[in-house]
């Protein structure tokens, strides 16, 4: 009885261990996702907190689930942990979107793929490298951005409401103001009747381009109104 007793007590213990380091690694994955998914959320991104604070949370879990698995049954203790890799490259694939004339959604996809990186840090046990690299993100997320934006680094699309006589007409007069700064117009809506036409439209280029696109469009006579609507913010 003796034996057993100590027997039991020992599993109970090294089961202990077990089970708060696997806490502590989940609980850590939860947070520096989280943080990270705040941050996405703030800018009213499509993958915000949950989304971030899911793909770290999980990346760290099969990152455990890899190694315990192969210890109680033997195998690779990354084969589990590897899958990871590929498994959010499809999720990165289906947040990047094609609209005309550009790509929208890589900075999210490239996001999604470094908060499972991570997750696979916390997971590990490396907590250290998995909260270092959550603060590169952050300030990449919220510094480079607007540096970018005051060096005139990124390119800024643009939304402009025109309106005139015809709708014929007042395209190819839109055409024809952009041809000369070499631009082209991105989602078009057209609206209105046969003596009224209304057009929305967007232009991606730098804020500085920006302004003269405006000022040719407000120029020219065929047009009965200009209005800039604002930027149309894509990453």
């Amino acid at each position: 009885m003796p034996v057993f007793e100590h027997t039991t007590q020992v599993l109970r213990s090294e089961l202990g261990v077990v089970v708060s380091s696997t806490i502590i690694r989940l609980v850590v994955a939860a947070l520096l996702g989280g943080a990270i998914g705040l941050e996405r959320q703030f800018r009213h991104k499509p993958a915000g907190l949950r989304t971030n604070l899911f793909i770290c949370f999980g990346s760290a879990m099969f990152t455990v689930l890899s190694d315990q698995l192969a210890g109680a049954y033997g195998g690779d203790h990354t084969r589990v942990a590897a899958q990871i890799i590929p498994g959010i490259g499809f999720i990165g694939a289906g947040s990047i979107l094609h609209s005309r004339g550009g790509v929208v959604g890589l900075t999210t996809a490239a996001t999604l793929f470094v908060v499972a990186g991570v997750g696979m840090a916390a997971g590990g046990g490396l907590y250290v490298t998995a909260t270092f690299a959550t603060i590169v993100i952050l300030i990449a997320l919220a510094l480079l951005g607007r540096l970018e934006a005051h060096l005139s680094m990124q390119s800024v699309a643009m939304s402009y409401e025109v309106t005139g006589a015809n709708a014929s007409a007042v395209l190819a007069e839109i055409n024809r103001v952009l041809d000369q700064g070499h631009r082209a117009m991105q989602t078009v809506r057209v609206a209105g009747d046969p003596n009224h036409a209304r057009v929305v439209f967007s232009v991606e280029a730098p804020a500085e381009d920006q302004d003269q696109i405006s000022q040719l469009l407000h120029n020219s006579a065929l047009f009965s109104t200009v209005t800039k609507l604002g930027p149309v913010e894509h990453e």
